[in-house]
Parts: C-alpha cells; structure tokens; sequence
C-alpha cells in the first residue's frame, strides 16, 4: 500500500499534455518515438521530450530502444527510443480497498472446492494461509511487542489499526463494499486472514475475533491471557 507513489504515479496525469501522450502511447498496438508521438498530437518536440520521460520516471511508460528500418550493422544508425505502457499497475482507494486480496482469496478456495474440498473450508485455509504469508515476509516487526507487530503488519494491508490496551482495532474495513453485501462470508474469511497474520508473525496468545462495530472493521486482535 505504497500511498506516495501510487498517488504520484496517477497524479502526474493531471497535467493535459502528459495526460494525452500517455492515452496516445498506450492505445498504439506498438511501440511509440518520439517524433511519431510529437506529430500525432501536433506537441511540440522538446515538450514531447520532457513529457515522456517524466512519464517514464513515475513508472507509467516503460522503454525501450529499436532500430525502425530493421538494419543492423554498421551504417544502420542509432537505435531509437519507444515508449509503451509499464508493467506496474495503478490503484489509489481512500480509504484504502484490498479487493485483489479478497478475489484472490475466493478465487483459490473456489478452485479446492472444485477439487472435492467443502467451500468453507477451503475458505478458512486459503484466507488464513494468505494472511500467514503476508506476516511471515514481514520485516522490522518485533514480535516480542505482539499487538505493535500486528498493528504496523495490518497498516500494510489497509486495515487502519490502532492499538487500545490489550486490542488492536482496525478502523478500516479493506473489504468494505463486499462485507457489507455478504457480511458472514467476507467477514469470516477477514477473521481467518488476521489470525494467519499472527501466527505468521509468531504472535503468541494474540487471537482474532469478531467484534463488529458501526465504521469500524468487524475483526479485532486480541491479546489473550
């Protein structure tokens, strides 16, 4: 949830020139020069120029270099500079949305129930294996300070947490829109994705629980004992 380039990134479409060179580059079924972009919106070369490189910078376009008359060898001439569209994709949601997560998350377990495995089982181990994974690759968490780990891992992940004495509360719901039309389902699978983030963080005695409140997430983390 890198909020500062992704704002960025998408902010830098505000301005109108950038904004048409970029719609112009990513609709071509090929790699655009310069020259060729300048021309198709009759934009001055050198602002063209500073246009697409700052493009480039804030990791919409990508580039790469080619030589147009398909020679090679000595005589050939420089290679030119193209631009396409990254690979890096865009999303800023405030309040911050997971919904990749989520479909991720329903798209495996649809798969092992597919596979002979009960649906909501399957929903309890992938939510909960993902929410593992993403504690376990954790770095510069103490887990010795259990509800401090969890909060700052969950911050990660959208969830807007705050620790209030021997609970961390989540503020945001990252499955906000889909909780709300199929509130057990997502909940529980939300439940399920908080305590693998636990237990991949090794925070002992810390369990999730379902606690819904109105504008809050419906899951805490709880320390217990």
């Amino acid at each position: 949830m890198d909020l500062a380039s992704q704002a960025a990134g998408i902010g830098a479409l505000a301005d109108d020139t950038r904004r048409a060179l970029y719609e112009y580059v990513v609709a071509q079924p090929e790699p655009v020069g310069r020259e060729r972009a300048a021309a198709a919106l009759d934009i001055a070369q050198h602002n063209v120029n500073f246009h697409l490189d700052r493009l480039v910078s804030e990791g919409l376009l990508a580039v790469e270099y080619r030589r147009l008359s398909g020679k090679s060898g000595p005589g050939a001439g420089r290679p030119s500079k193209l631009y396409r569209r990254a690979d890096r994709e865009f999303a800023v949601s405030l309040p911050p949305r997971r919904y990749d997560l989520v479909g991720d998350i329903l798209a495996a377990a649809v798969t092992r129930s597919a596979e002979g495995m009960p649906l909501e089982d399957a929903l309890h181990e992938v939510a909960f294996a993902e929410g593992r994974d993403v504690g376990g690759a954790a770095s510069g968490v103490d887990a010795a300070q259990p509800l401090a780990a969890m909060a700052q891992v969950l911050a990660s992940q959208g969830y807007e947490p705050h620790v209030e004495a021997d609970v961390v509360v989540l503020s945001n719901c990252p499955f906000d829109t889909l909780a709300k039309k199929h509130t057990r389902l997502v909940c529980g699978l939300n439940r399920d994705f908080v305590q693998g983030v636990a237990d991949g963080l090794g925070c002992e005695r810390v369990a999730a629980c379902l606690e819904p409140e109105p504008g809050q997430c419906c899951v805490k983390a709880r320390r217990e004992g």
